[in-house]
């Protein structure tokens, strides 16, 4: 599966800065110490409904996390997946009496669009659950010898009690783990499993739906936490830097997933960072393809709206922080692009050097954007205001926002 084109990201002068970022398994602030080659999975869509605002606020925290590590003189390695066959794209393949494989394939490929519209940089390796299940058969079979996995009426489960590191990544209690389990894709309460927790590694044929061969494992598809895991032990390997997602992502897929490669390999941990972006909410509830409450993308750049500004809106944001879009959000954005633009369009203006110093300060403290177009918000008020002398400063404001925001000018 191939990603989107990449927009090109300038080089700046001088040092970037070390990411301190919020891990959720310690509740604390770290320093990934990545090395040349930095190591980032994010996980990606299922293809049913692409892409919504609260999609493009996660995908625009973690191409922030990129641009951080390329501005202090490292490659990202990114993995990005697409859960392009589950229970959720199934049944709305039947709600709308169109085929499965058409409906995965017509929504990724808008939310390439949309990806590309937002100048989102593309990961290295985009892969599909179909294209791997030949790798996770292999793992599915390896946890059932060792004896973390186990069939019941042909389904096989993990035994979430075979990792004793499990619970680490969300720190929930087990009241709480199970409710989010039923409420997010899970079935503690079916009869049979050894605990209620335990996820579906493999699902045995149904009836209408599709099934590949999973050898001894007979036909059938996999579950949804062995999918990433089996595409991130193949791209990046374990101890990667930073594991990505939606904060509901937490649990149970995050959770399960470093149980799942924990117990394959042995190691611990999966990931050196779990790093979670809040939710987006639209009248007063979260944004959610189940509820219906979805401001799309594709729908904003059809009727006009630049994607740079819808950009700027989720910028306007702290990465971690649950809020609503509403009309003032995209209209207050507009505004400061046009302020912005306006700004860097004059030949001369105040010096900028300083400003592109405060924007990697407030990137590398934990992502705080909102910190980053402040302080651009004040070099376009000087600029306003009275102006400058320096001939460059236009030009290095219009590479700074670009190269740390994604924002072009």
């Amino acid at each position: 599966m191939h990603a989107w084109p990449a927009s090109e990201v300038p080089a700046l002068p001088g040092q970037g800065r070390d990411l301190r970022i919020h891990d959720t398994a310690t509740g604390t602030l770290v320093t990934p110490d990545p090395g040349p080659v930095a190591r980032i999975y994010v996980c990606g869509i299922t293809p049913y409904d692409a892409t919504h605002i609260g999609h493009a606020a996660t995908y625009n925290a973690f191409d922030l996390v990129q641009r951080v590590w390329l501005d202090n003189k490292r490659q990202v390695h990114y993995v990005q997946n697409v859960t392009d066959v589950d229970d959720p794209l199934l049944q709305r393949a039947d709600r709308d009496n169109v085929d499965w494989v058409a409906l995965a394939e017509q929504e990724t490929a808008l939310f390439r669009e949309d990806m590309t519209a937002l100048r989102m940089l593309p990961p290295r390796h985009y892969i599909g659950a179909v294209e791997a299940i030949p790798g996770i058969v292999p793992l599915v079979e390896r946890l059932r010898d060792m004896g973390a996995a186990y069939e019941l009426d042909g389904d096989i489960y993990f035994s979430v009690e075979s990792d004793a590191d499990f619970g680490k990544v969300s720190g929930l209690d087990a009241a709480t783990m199970r409710h989010l389990s039923a409420e997010r894709g899970g079935d503690p309460d079916r009869p049979g499993k050894k605990n209620p927790l335990d996820p579906m590694l493999w699902m045995a044929a149904r009836e209408g739906e599709p099934s590949w061969d999973g050898g001894s494992l007979g036909h059938g598809r996999p579950g949804w936490h062995i999918e990433c895991v089996a595409i991130a032990l193949d791209h990046l390997g374990m101890g990667f830097d930073v594991q990505g997602g939606g904060s509901d992502l937490a649990f149970p897929h995050h959770e399960m997933g470093a149980s799942h490669a924990q117990v394959l390999t042995g190691e611990f941990p999966m990931a050196k960072a779990y790093v979670h972006a809040g939710m987006v909410a639209l009248h007063g509830e979260k944004m959610s393809k189940s509820k219906g409450n979805l401001v799309f993308v594709s729908q904003l750049r059809r009727d006009g709206v630049d994607p740079v500004a819808i950009r700027l809106a989720l910028l306007a944001h702290h990465y971690r922080a649950d809020w609503e879009w509403t009309d003032d959000v995209l209209r207050d954005a507009e505004a400061r692009l046009a302020r912005w633009r306006a700004a860097v369009s004059r030949p001369d203006g105040p010096p900028a050097e300083t400003l592109v110093e405060e924007v990697r300060d407030a990137l590398a403290a934990d992502l705080d954007a909102p910190a980053a177009l402040a302080a651009v918000d004040r070099w376009t008020a000087r600029q306003e205001e009275q102006g400058g002398t320096d001939t460059g400063a236009p030009g290095v404001v219009s590479r700074a926002v670009d190269a740390l925001l994604g924002v072009a000018l």
